[in-house]
């Protein structure tokens, strides 16, 4: 828990807990992938987000006990096909602040909860729209990934290793970080706009963008000629051998990042290689530095290379799997991971020192909180009618 104090023009107020989004209301069309994650970071900063389930669930086969995207939210249960179902979709945006919809274009439209109908009723409401292809373009209308989404903005093709194919860095590099977090910072933005007296308006959060934005900088080293258009021939991306990962005796891997002179100095003296390291800046002679490094770091297993470098400046971490890491003694001190319901799970980020996020609530199932929510936004036709019946989980 956090303690500490914040000033304010009243005086000293102490940590809330609740958020700094508390008070802000969003309704989320359900749907799959980096809209419920950008839905699940505005509630676990503290806004009350509202998930509308359609009957029968998202047809995933996943047991939504354990969705943890679905966590600090709740959840009723619309049929959007139903004659009363948009009527009381747009009953929730006329209390909203947000509107999250992850539809392919125009499906909004027609089931009668698009933009032009949202704004109508709430001429304040940020609406917000995840798509990987965007809202336009010849692709708009195409059915696609992730990997898909990446592939074409030059990302995918620059991670992995030259005598390979592209490395696919799961779904987080075009979900979530070109998806969801672009979707969050774009509605946030947007809603600051509204209450500064602005209208509401539409944010089209397409994943090429965002993804295409998160490698400006590699743009900019690419046009000064400091990036090769090619996987492995660079400092970032494996080509260069102090930034990269190493085998380790008992078949695990070390992280190194020791790119500074001052670092780089320290990770050879422990690495115990400062007589047979040739020089750095030789890039000919890089294959020969890889080697080196790479046989040292097979004399030990990653416990005893992690002893080593510990307390050191040499930017050397021992690469951890999804189980190991919230065991790792930093994560532990920061808290880094929580367990809520049983699960352990990554705890809300980044952190507010007045106004923390918490785990609050478990993962929403589906329908389960329509009187709370049909009473709590003052909207009684919410519980009423076989549109917001729950949905009876297996």
């Amino acid at each position: 828990m956090l303690h500490q104090l914040c000033h304010s023009a009243g005086g000293l107020m102490t940590a809330t807990g609740t958020g700094p989004l508390a008070g802000v209301r969003v309704v989320e069309l359900a749907g799959i992938g980096p809209g419920p994650f950008a839905a699940m970071l505005l509630a676990d900063l503290g806004a009350d987000v509202v998930r509308v389930d359609r009957p029968g669930g998202a047809g995933l086969g996943i047991d939504p006990a354990y969705d943890l995207t679905n966590r600090n939210k709740r959840s009723v249960i619309i049929d959007l096909k139903a004659p009363e179902g948009p009527g009381l979709v747009l009953d929730l945006v006329e209390r909203a602040d947000i509107l999250i919809e992850g539809y392919r274009p125009g499906v909004a439209e027609r089931l009668g909860v698009g933009p032009e109908d949202c704004l109508a009723r709430n001429p304040r409401l940020v609406y917000g729209r995840m798509t990987g292809w965007g809202q336009d373009g010849p692709l708009a209308q195409r059915a696609g990934h992730d990997i898909a989404y990446i592939a074409i903005t030059g990302t995918l093709g620059m991670i992995g290793s030259p005598d390979e194919g592209p490395t696919v860095p799961a779904n987080l590099v075009g979900d979530y970080a070109g998806g969801s977090l672009y979707l969050v910072i774009g509605v946030l933005a947007a809603l600051q706009h509204a209450r500064g007296g602005g209208a509401g308006q539409v944010v089209d959060a397409a994943i090429v963008d965002g993804t295409a934005h998160l490698a400006t900088m590699i743009h900019g080293m690419l046009a000064a000629g400091g990036w090769q258009d090619r996987r492995g021939a660079n400092l970032l991306d494996g080509g260069c051998p102090f930034y990269g990962t190493y085998e380790t005796s008992d078949g695990q891997y070390m992280a190194v990042g020791s790119l500074e002179q001052q670092f780089y100095d320290e990770f050879i003296r422990l690495l115990g290689i400062v007589d047979a390291a040739p020089a750095r800046k030789d890039l000919a002679r890089w294959a020969e530095l890889r080697t080196v490094i790479a046989d040292r770091f097979r004399t030990r297993t990653r416990e005893e290379w992690t002893a080593v470098f510990a307390g050191s400046d040499a930017c050397v971490a021992p690469v951890l799997s999804l189980k190991e890491a919230p065991h790792h003694p930093h994560l532990v001190a920061r808290s880094t991971f929580t367990a809520h319901g049983g699960i352990t799970q990554p705890a809300p980020a980044p952190r507010f020192s007045a106004t923390p996020g918490s785990v609050r609530r478990p993962p929403a199932m589906p329908g389960a909180h329509t009187a709370d929510v049909a009473r709590d936004w003052e909207l009684p036709a919410l519980s009423a009618g076989p549109a917001s019946t729950p949905v009876q989980e297996a």
